[in-house]
C-alpha cells in the first residue's frame, strides 16, 4: 500500500523503504523480548545482545544469499554486486533462519552458553519479529498472493503504485496478513507454553513445528512464483523446506523429551 515511507529531500533525495522500516523494527521488537526473557530466567542479557548482533548479520546474509540463488540467479551473473541491494526487498525468511541457527551454535557454543535454553529464549522472539516484518511486505506488495475469481471481504486490492511488488487493482489473497497473523498465534502460543515446558528445547521444537505448518499452507495462495519451485506449481522451494523444519522440529521432541528412568 506505501512502498515509499517517506523521503528525505537531501543529496538528491534518500527514500525511506517501508518494508526495510518495518524489518528493523520487527529486530527491535525481537530484542525487547530477548531481554526480557533473559532476565526473567536469570541468563546475562549482555551476552544475549552479542548474539542477536550476529543474528542480525547472518539473517540479512542468509536470506538475501537464499533468494538470489531461487529467484535471481542470472542477474547474479551478470551483476554479482546486486547481492548487497538487500533494500529492494528480496529476503528469504528460511535462508536467514538457517544462517541464524548456524551463528547461534557457534556463538553459544564458544561462550558457553546453556544451549537449548538460549534457543528457547530466542524462539519466540523469531516469531514476534517475523511477523512485525512481514507487515512491511504488506506495505512493499512482496510476498502477495494470488489473483482470485472474484473479490471477497478478506481480499487485498492493492492500488496502483510504481513501487510496489504486487499485481494492482485485482483482488489478492492476504498472504503476508494471513502471515502475520499466523506468526502472532505462534507467538502466543509459545509464551503460553513455557510456562508448561516438559525440556529445554520444547519451545524451540515447537516453533519450528508451527511456522513450518503454517508456512506450508500459506504457500498454496502465494503468487510471487518467481521465489521458486521444485516441482512447479505443486511444490516450492520453502514448502520443501517446510517439510524439512517440521522433520527436525518432530526429530526434537523425540530426541529431548524426558524419559522414565528404566529398572
Amino acid at each position: 500500500m506505501y512502498p515509499v515511507l517517506f523521503t528525505i529531500p537531501i543529496f538528491g533525495g534518500i527514500t525511506i523503504n517501508t518494508y526495510g522500516v518495518m524489518v528493523a523494527l520487527g529486530f527491535v521488537v525481537g530484542i525487547f523480548w530477548v531481554v526480557r526473557e533473559s532476565k526473567r530466567l536469570g541468563e546475562s542479557p549482555a551476552k544475549a545482545l552479542d548474539l542477536i548482533f550476529y543474528i542480525l548479520i547472518a539473517a540479512i546474509v542468509g536470506s538475501r544469499i537464499l533468494h538470489v540463488a531461487i529467484s535471481e540467479r542470472s542477474q547474479f551473473l551478470s551483476n554479482p554486486l546486486m547481492i548487497f541491494q538487500v533494500w529492494r526487498g528480496g529476503l528469504v525468511f528460511y535462508g536467514g533462519l538457517i544462517a541464524s541457527v548456524a551463528v547461534s551454535v557457534w556463538y553459544v557454543r564458544r561462550h558457553k552458553m546453556p544451549f537449548l535454553i538460549t534457543l528457547d529464549i530466542f524462539a519466540p522472539a523469531i516469531a514476534i519479529g517475523h511477523a512485525v516484518g512481514r507487515i512491511g511486505c504488506f506495505f512493499a506488495g512482496c510476498c502477495h498472493g494470488l489473483v482470485m475469481d472474484h473479490r471477497a471481504w478478506f481480499s487485498l486490492v492493492f492500488p496502483a503504485n510504481p513501487n510496489t511488488f504486487a499485481p494492482t487493482g485485482v483482488p489478492l489473497y492476504p498472504t503476508q496478513l494471513m502471515e502475520v497473523i499466523g506468526e502472532v498465534t505462534i507467538f502466543s502460543i509459545l509464551v503460553l507454553l513455557r510456562h508448561f515446558k516438559r525440556f529445554d528445547g520444547q519451545i524451540l521444537a515447537t516453533y519450528l513445528m508451527l511456522y513450518a505448518i503454517m508456512r506450508y499452507f500459506n504457500e498454496f495462495f502465494r503468487g510471487d512464483i518467481q521465489r521458486g519451485f521444485l516441482v512447479e506449481p505443486w511444490l516450492s522451494t520453502s514448502q520443501f523446506i517446510s517439510i524439512l523444519v517440521f522433520a527436525i522440529g518432530v526429530a526434537m521432541y523425540i530426541w529431548l523429551w524426558p524419559r522414565k528412568s528404566e529398572g
